[in-house]
């Protein structure tokens, strides 16, 4: 990345798509971006799940486990996908942000799935497959914070999204050497790590990513990092709020 030294934190571009730095913080990102390629693919990234995970509708926060829930979990991932992967130019990268309609779905909700500017359409609950509906990013988990680092090869995208005292953790990860026992970590502001989630990283996953879904008991304002590491204790990436 260019001019490292001028703009030495990706977390700045979290906020800058979010719009919650101030006109010349702005200023100085937007000069940034001008002069570094790696970061445009950043900020790009970025608008892309924050898009995504606007069109989660607000039927996604209702509590109460859905019948057939099992089922909906795997209809639901193969929709976003199968849709993600029709949108030129997007597709790997919001194949891996359909874990966060997953993740919404496995706590217990009903989804529905839809790109922005489809026809409008009724709102689908669960146990009915999922329909497109137009919905906007005032559907987003107010608080969801969107994090991204990269490390050599390893690039980790994910949000943050506040409960009542902890956190979901929706992430994807790419860049894995296969067979390598990993960890999803939340690191708080004092420096308590608790694990969120693990996986063994597959073939399939090296190329195309691991979806990651979890949890951690980490007060949403407390929560300072994601970091990626195996059970060995080598961190991959790092992601700062």
């Amino acid at each position: 990345m260019s001019g490292f030294s001028e703009f030495p934190d990706h977390a700045d571009l979290a906020g800058y798509v979010a719009g919650e730095v101030s006109a010349q913080e702005k200023q100085t990102i937007e000069a940034h971006l001008a002069g570094c390629a790696d970061c445009r693919a950043e900020v790009e990234s970025l608008r892309e799940m924050q898009e995504f995970l606007g069109e989660v509708p607000p039927e996604a926060l209702l509590d109460g486990p859905p019948e057939g829930g099992d089922l909906l979990l795997q209809r639901t991932l193969r929709q976003v996908r199968s849709e993600a992967r029709s949108s030129a130019g997007r597709g790997r990268f919001l194949a891996a942000t359909a874990a966060v309609v997953v993740a919404a779905a496995a706590m217990g909700v009903g989804v529905a799935v839809g790109k922005a500017g489809s026809p409008a359409g009724p709102a689908v609950a669960v146990p009915p497959p999922p329909a497109p509906v137009p919905t906007t990013a005032s559907s987003t988990v107010p608080g969801t914070k969107f994090l991204s680092g990269t490390s050599g090869e390893t690039r980790l995208t994910a949000s943050i999204v506040p409960a009542a005292g902890w956190v979901r953790v929706e992430a994807a990860v790419t860049g894995i050497p296969a067979g390598e026992k990993c960890r999803l970590i939340v690191v708080s502001k004092n420096g308590d790590r608790e694990i969120a989630g693990g996986w063994l990283v597959s073939q399939k996953a090296v190329h195309d990513g691991a979806d990651l879904n979890g949890s951690a008991l980490v007060d949403p304002s407390q929560v300072a990092s994601v970091v990626v590491e195996n059970t060995d204790g080598h961190q991959f990436v790092e992601a700062n709020v």
